[in-house]
C-alpha cells in the first residue's frame, strides 16, 4: 500500500496551490498590453492612475487568472498525464474547488470590468467567455491548433492593449492603435504554439490537436516562428510609413535578435521551447512597448 493512501484528502484547498493555481507568473503578458494600450492612447495620466491601476489589476490577477483556474479545472484529465503534482490531479484543490474558484473569479471580473466603463466592461465580457470557450466543453476551441493559440494571444496582447487605450480615451481606441495591437496579437499565436510543447504527450493522448501534435515539433516550431516574426516585419514597415524611423529601427533591432534565437530553438524545438519562451518572448514583449511609445506620439 502506498503511503498516499494514510495520507487523508483535503476538504479545503491548500493556499499555496490555490496561489499556483491562478499562476501568477502568467500575469505579465496582459497586463504589459494594457500599459501598452495606456501609453499608446495619448492621454494625460493626471488623474487617471486610478484606472491604469485597476486595468492592470483586472487584465493580470483576476480575468488571466480566472482563465488559469479555468484552464486547469477543465484540463484536470490531461494534467494527470503531463504534470500530476498541479494543484487539482495532486488533491492540494479537491473536490470541485478549481471550478468554484474560476467561477467567483469569472463573476469578480464582471464587477471590476463595469469600473472601467462601457468599453473596459465589454472587453472583460469578452475575455471573461473567450477563457470558459477555450477550456471548457463543448467548445474547447484549445482542442484546435489554429483557433486555441489565437484566440490566446488575442486576449493576452490584443484584447488589453486596445482595453488600455479605450478606457484612457473614454472612446474607442484609434484605428493605428488596434491595427497594431491586432499585429502583436496575431504574432503571440507563435508564442502560444510553443507553450503547447510542454503538453505534447497528454495532448497527444487526449485528443487536443495542437500544433505540435499535428504537425510535429520542427514543423510546428517553423511556423512559430514565422507567425512570430512576420506580423513584426508589418509593424517596422507601418511605423516607417508613420514617419517613425527610429522606432521602427529598435524593433527591427529587437528581432534580428529573435531571429538569432529562433535558430537555437529550431536546433531542438522540443527541448528549447521554454528557453525560447524565457528569452526571446522577452524582446517581443520589449517591441510592443516601443510601438506603443511611436503610437503615442502620433495622437
Amino acid at each position: 500500500m502506498s503511503l498516499s493512501a494514510h495520507i487523508p484528502a483535503r476538504r479545503l484547498p491548500e493556499p499555496s496551490a490555490a496561489l499556483r493555481l491562478i499562476k501568477p507568473i502568467t500575469w505579465f503578458p496582459p497586463m504589459w498590453a494594457y500599459l501598452c494600450g495606456v501609453v499608446s492612447s495619448g492621454a494625460a495620466l493626471s488623474g487617471q492612475w486610478g484606472l491604469v491601476l485597476l486595468g492592470v489589476v483586472l487584465a493580470g490577477p483576476i480575468v488571466c487568472g480566472m482563465s488559469q483556474a479555468a484552464n486547469d479545472w477543465c484540463d484536470r484529465h490531461v494534467d494527470a498525464i503531463n504534470e500530476p503534482d498541479r494543484p487539482i490531479p495532486s488533491g492540494r484543490i479537491p473536490g470541485r474547488w478549481g471550478l468554484w474558484i474560476a467561477l467567483a473569479m469569472s463573476l469578480l471580473a464582471l464587477l471590476v470590468g463595469w469600473q472601467l466603463g462601457p468599453w473596459g466592461f465589454a472587453a472583460t465580457v469578452f475575455g471573461v467567455l473567450a477563457a470558459w470557450a477555450y477550456s471548457a466543453e463543448p467548445v474547447r476551441l484549445k482542442r484546435s491548433g489554429w483557433w486555441g493559440p489565437g484566440l490566446v494571444g488575442l486576449c493576452y496582447e490584443g484584447l488589453p492593449w486596445f482595453t488600455g487605450a479605450a478606457v484612457l480615451s473614454a472612446g474607442a481606441a484609434r484605428w493605428e492603435i488596434v491595427l497594431i495591437a491586432a499585429l502583436y496579437a496575431l504574432g503571440a499565436h507563435g508564442i502560444m504554439t510553443l507553450n503547447d510543447f510542454k503538453a505534447l504527450e497528454g495532448d497527444r493522448q487526449t485528443g487536443v490537436n495542437s500544433l505540435p501534435v499535428t504537425l510535429g515539433p520542427a514543423r510546428a516550431a517553423r511556423v512559430a516562428c514565422w507567425g512570430m516574426a512576420l506580423p513584426q516585419v508589418l509593424v517596422i514597415a507601418l511605423l516607417a510609413l508613420w514617419n517613425r524611423p527610429w522606432q521602427a529601427l529598435a524593433i527591427g533591432l529587437l528581432l534580428m535578435v529573435q531571429l538569432l534565437a529562433m535558430r537555437t530553438l529550431l536546433r531542438d524545438p522540443k527541448g528549447r521551447a521554454p528557453w525560447y519562451n524565457g528569452t526571446g518572448v522577452l524582446l517581443y514583449v520589449a517591441g510592443m512597448m516601443v510601438a506603443a511609445f511611436a503610437l503615442r506620439g502620433l495622437a
